[in-house]
Order: C-alpha cells, then sequence, then structure tokens
C-alpha cells in the first residue's frame, strides 16, 4: 500500500537552522529524498565560507538585497537582485557575500539528494 502524501505550508516560524557556513544563516522548511528546500540570509556585509552542495543542483531566488557569488574557476563574481533566479551546478565550488546596506533574503530549492552542504578550504589563490 502506498502512502498518501498530502499538501504542507510551512510557515515562517516553523523553519529549523541547517546547513551551517559561516557568514550565512540557512534554515530548512523541509527535505525529501530528492529535494531540499529552505531559506538563506547574508547580513549585510558579510562574507560566507567557501563550500559546494555535493551532488545537487541548486536553485536560488533572491527575494531582498544583493547576493554576490565567486566560484572556482570563474573571474570575478556574479550579483542577484530581488526577483533574480541562480542556478549553481553540481559540486561548483563557491562562497556568497552581500555588498548591501539590507539583508539578502533567497529561497533555496536542492535537487538531487546529496549532502546538503559540504564546507571546503578556500580555492587557491582566493
Amino acid at each position: 500500500m502506498t502512502a498518501i502524501r498530502v499538501v504542507r505550508v510551512i510557515p515562517p516560524e516553523d523553519l529549523v537552522e541547517a546547513d551551517p557556513t559561516s557568514g550565512m544563516a540557512r534554515a530548512l522548511a523541509f527535505e525529501e529524498p530528492l529535494l531540499w528546500a529552505g531559506r538563506v540570509v547574508t547580513a549585510p556585509g558579510a562574507v560566507s565560507g567557501w563550500h559546494h552542495h555535493d551532488v545537487n543542483e541548486s536553485s536560488l531566488y533572491v527575494v531582498s538585497g544583493v547576493l554576490r557569488l565567486e566560484c572556482d574557476g570563474l573571474e570575478g563574481y556574479v550579483e542577484a537582485h530581488p526577483g533574480d533566479f541562480v542556478h549553481v551546478p553540481a559540486r561548483t565550488v563557491h562562497r556568497e557575500s552581500n555588498p548591501g546596506d539590507e539583508p539578502s533574503v533567497a529561497v533555496i530549492a536542492r535537487a538531487g539528494g546529496g549532502i546538503p552542504t559540504v564546507n571546503v578550504e578556500a580555492p587557491p589563490g582566493r
């Protein structure tokens, strides 16, 4: 017999702290075998530690603030603003920062079922 699955609503107060990386605060809404969904907040001026998301493809939707990403193998950085979507391919070593004066808030969805976050040392030259 197959278990009946129901639609769920997860209010913001029910999110739980998850996947710590220095410089940012992630909160988990829910996790299924192949999907991780939550929110990340980066304070103004903060820079996260370097990390990747294993075999997971990551999608971020920027709700507010500026989300800056530096990636190993990419000169410079990319910036996303409210309304922008960001795709971070699996195993891409990166760090996030917020050059703005308000918190950066983004909604995250990761697909793939791997380890949600793997913190790593800074790439050479970074």
